[in-house]
């Protein structure tokens, strides 16, 4: 007890957050000049969405709506239709980035790999609507990205 009163009479806490505080007010600093440079990325980053398509051009999902039922955000809308050969494909399927947590909860919950969160970070939303991502954005998405997308996937085997 004395001793806890010592302590803070003497305010050693303090002069322990001061004396970090000191070590690094000096030390080098490290700076990256963003748009000229860019720090390496984690292939597990999570950023902008894409939809991804198999080799024969056709989309990998199958309207389970398992990541809109998982997304904490409520951010997932789908509908879905029955095709001519019985199986089902979305009709729509939009993400509203203004709503979105990046919580990865819906790359994790797809069976068949169709939605992945990128490496792709840098976008903005001017009007409105911009930030509202349609089935086609996210495919379009998909098709520019899909070579970085497939060696991330690739690389983080492992993991999954």
């Amino acid at each position: 007890m004395f001793k806890q009163h010592v302590k803070s009479l003497l305010l050693l806490e303090l002069l322990k957050g001061l004396r970090l505080t000191g070590r690094y007010l000096f030390a080098k600093k490290f700076t990256v000049q963003y748009p000229e440079e860019k720090t390496p990325m984690s292939p597990r980053f999570r950023g902008q969405h894409a939809l991804r398509r198999y080799d024969n051009g056709e989309e990998r999902c199958i309207a389970c709506k398992l990541c809109e039922a998982v997304c904490p955000a409520l951010a997932i809308t789908i509908e879905a239709a029955e095709r001519a050969d019985g199986t089902r494909r979305t009709t729509r399927y939009d993400i509203d980035l203004y709503k979105c947590i990046f919580c990865g909860f819906c790359e994790e919950a797809c069976p068949v790999d169709a939605i992945v969160e990128t490496r792709h970070f840098e976008y903005h939303g001017e009007q409105a609507g911009d930030l509202l991502m349609t089935k086609e954005k996210l495919l379009a998405l998909g098709d520019k990205l899909s070579d970085e997308i497939s060696r991330d996937r690739a690389s983080d085997a492992p993991y999954r």
